[in-house]
């Protein structure tokens, strides 16, 4: 059998490997237009910044290893020009010397990845990208003849880019269309990386585009001029569909090759994977755009396995991720709020802001984490982290209990390790199944930040049960201050408040408000508590 594969990074190596393990006589061939194979493009931003010093540890493979070990021939340097499907043939050109020929398949994988999005600014030319080692070279030797630099996009590439230009002593702006840096994040969620960025000295523009890029600074839309020797465009990237489209196979709207659950595009002699390929979401079946390693390397797995006659089923994706960022890690899954709302799907949000291990155990660190759950079958839709320390953990356990069908409430059943060190005996994961078993059970009714000022405007009281001096720190308006401590010696006070008005209890992050409510509700005075506390609607407001 001759199986071709277009692209030799993460899906396209994948593949390749696998199939020489089921198949020693195989005939394979790997078709990668730049000069390396199977690289670490995700470490590429921390080369650039020195992190990663050794650039051969960035080279997984060399065409030279994967012929030795696994017999299978690999052209680097070499473009992949269009596909004959009838006589099953590909034609390819040899960029360094020019020469074009064709290769015959029985098998055809495409794995050409993705590209970077390049919007017509004047003067885009100038601004570098990050896709691949030629790229990292490229930014690695501008960044030493720099002081300055202007990164364009606020995503994870984006946000790695500028962290990494910042350990090289630049001095870097960060500019991002939206309102907010990580689109997967909701806007109270991306506070504490914008504090972050800002923090760490990043110059952070937000909700202003790039209307011009000059020979040594970018204009914004609201006319300010950033100094820029260096510019690096992080926008995004779009599936390098091209070859497939002119080869006439079906792709989604979004621009990726459309796939069967066999990895199978609509030529049944044809398989596609990795970034190039619609994915469909795990949360609502949509075709979206997932371009992780992760899925790209299991992807290349099982089109090895298909090919060789199993039966396979590509999973549904999650879009699990994480960025670390000036030591503050920030992670989701799933869905977000604003993802739902516009749908229009129903959803309850949970707020809590847990230590990543026990609070008496020294060097604890308090992370903001987000659950969203459908309040009707208490299906998992999503979650979100922010914190120095542990939200990899706790994003994993939700991300796996999200793929095993485990619902909201079940987080509390989880039995996760603990030893104060790691942990505690509620770990964050099992309390935000409390939150949402007390939720599911009528024992807690909660309010969004972003609902509050539309209630108070419509009369609902607002009691804080913090204590004084956290009040005196900084209140919501409108607020009134009654500790926790002291609701039931002022329960006539409370009963004056709440005649004829809606009662709302909030604390610093949930906890003593929802013990305010359990007090309240046993003196017949229903309320509800601010899911989050005080923190998050000061996240949100500020976002």
């Amino acid at each position: 059998m001759d199986i071709v594969i277009i692209g030799g990074v993460a899906a396209g190596m994948s593949a390749a490997a696998r199939l020489r393990r089921l198949d020693e006589q195989a005939s394979i061939t790997v078709v990668e237009k730049s000069g390396h194979i199977s690289f670490a493009n995700c470490g590429l931003p921390y080369y650039v910044g020195g992190v990663i010093t050794d650039r051969d540890a960035l080279l997984l493979q060399t065409p030279e290893a994967i012929k030795a070990r696994f017999n299978i021939d690999v052209l680097v340097n070499t473009r992949a020009e269009a596909i004959d499907r009838t006589a099953h043939t590909v034609t390819v050109t040899d960029l360094t010397t020019g020469a074009a020929r064709r290769l015959h398949y029985d098998r055809l994988v495409l794995a050409p990845g993705a590209t970077p999005v390049r919007p017509p600014i004047p003067g885009i030319e100038r601004a570098l990208t990050l896709r691949n080692v030629e790229d990292t070279d490229a930014l690695a030797a501008a960044a030493q003849q720099a002081r300055t630099a202007a990164v364009i996009g606020g995503g994870f590439i984006g946000l790695e880019v500028a962290e990494n230009l910042v350990r090289r002593g630049l001095r870097v702006a960060l500019v991002e269309a939206t309102d907010q840096v990580l689109a997967p994040l909701d806007p109270e969620m991306a506070t504490p990386v914008h504090d972050a960025l800002r923090s760490a000295g990043v110059d952070l523009h937000l909700g202003c585009a790039v209307t011009a890029i000059g020979d040594h600074d970018v204009t914004l839309a609201d006319q300010t001029v950033l100094d820029a020797d260096l510019v690096v465009a992080a926008i995004g990237v779009r599936p390098d569909s091209q070859l497939a489209r002119d080869a006439g196979l079906e792709c989604a709207p979004n621009g990726g090759i459309v796939v069967d659950r066999n990895l199978t595009t609509s030529d049944p002699h044809i398989y596609a994977a990795g970034d190039a390929v619609a994915k469909h979401d795990a949360v609502d079946g949509s075709l979206v755009l997932v371009p992780l390693a992760q899925t790209a390397n299991l992807q290349g797995r099982r089109i090895a396995d298909r090919i060789m006659g199993r039966e396979i089923g590509d999973r549904p994706v999650l879009g699990t991720a994480i960025v670390g960022l000036f030591g503050l890690q920030a992670a989701t899954v799933g869905c977000n709020e604003k993802r739902l709302r516009a749908a229009g799907r129903p959803y309850r949000a949970i707020h809590t802001h847990p230590t990543d291990h026990a609070g008496y155990y020294p060097g604890a660190t308090q992370m903001a984490l987000k659950l969203l759950v459908d309040p009707y079958t208490d299906a998992i839709l999503g979650a979100q982290g922010v914190g120095p320390k542990g939200v990899d953990k706790r994003i994993d356990v939700i991300a796996t209990a999200m793929t095993g069908h485990v619902m909201a409430s079940d987080l509390a059943e989880l039995e996760l390790a603990y030893a104060p060190p790691f942990g505690s005996a509620k770990d964050p994961v099992n309390m935000l199944g409390f939150v949402d078993e007390n939720l599911v059970t009528a024992k807690a009714r909660t309010i969004q930040w972003h609902q509050l000022a539309q209630a108070q405007d419509s009369g609902a009281v607002l009691i804080d049960v913090r204590s004084p001096a956290e009040f005196a720190a900084g209140a919501i308006p409108g607020a009134i201050n009654i500790p926790v401590d002291e609701l039931r010696e002022r329960m006539d006070e409370v009963r004056a408040l709440a005649e004829g008005h809606e009662v709302i209890v909030h604390c610093a992050v949930g906890v003593r408000g929802h013990v305010a409510c359990r007090i309240l509700a046993g003196h017949d005075i229903p309320a509800r508590n601010l899911d989050g506390g005080y923190k998050t609607w000061a996240a949100g407001t500020r976002a």
